[in-house]
């Protein structure tokens, strides 16, 4: 079963590559998601983000604004890396967790973990693969706009991430999401095919 990363910069199309490889019938994990779930209360890194944020960042009700934690760690880079040394930790336990799980399940086909900070986390070091969506700066921030960001923070949090080029370097599979969603869907289906293909060989 190999173990294969998705990433990408935010808002370089991932979470539809994602989507793309879960209708294939390939298992997913969405870490990102994860990442936001061990911020609830009564979560493994809820209380060391209130008392490293403070209640600044609670709402009503208890759990953590996740828009307000957003702007203060992407105006403070420092912030920004105490933040994710508190959560990627966490992640990383229940994604290997998962791995094994689908492991001793007898899963043949290769298995998924999406996340946006895959490689500045050093989760892909213990990975089988990684498979990069990309496509440029530019559309990045039309997306981002179009999200309802503004330009400011579009760049921002564009410039919190490594660099394109430096993901894709990284890289043993790449999916180019700069043109339609028909051109990026071929490419997900070729990869499909390889990968089951290399599954069956073995």
């Amino acid at each position: 079963m190999l173990r294969l990363g998705l990433t990408g910069g935010i808002a370089s199309g991932k979470s539809a590559v994602a989507a793309m490889l879960r209708e294939m019938g390939f298992a997913v994990l969405d870490a990102d998601s994860l990442a936001h779930k061990l911020i609830g209360p009564g979560q493994p890194a809820y209380d060391e983000v209130v008392h490293d944020f403070g209640q600044a960042v609670i709402a009503p009700g208890g759990r953590v604004d996740r828009a307000k934690l957003s702007a203060i760690v992407f105006a403070d880079r420092a912030k920004l890396d105490r933040l994710n040394a508190i959560v990627h930790p966490r992640v990383a336990e229940v994604i290997f967790s998962q791995f094994e799980v689908w492991r001793r399940a007898g899963v043949r086909d290769a298995v998924f973990v999406e996340a946006a900070l895959l490689i500045e986390s050093g989760i892909h070091k213990n990975l089988d693969g990684l498979v990069v969506a990309w496509c440029h700066p530019e559309q990045q921030l039309e997306r981002l706009l179009a999200r309802g960001l503004n330009e400011v923070e579009a760049r921002r949090r564009i410039a919190a991430q490594l660099p394109v080029e430096e993901k894709l370097y990284l890289a043993t599979e790449k999916i180019d999401c700069s043109g339609s969603l028909e051109e990026t869907r071929r490419q997900v289906q070729a990869l499909a095919t390889k990968l089951r293909l290399e599954a069956a060989r073995t």
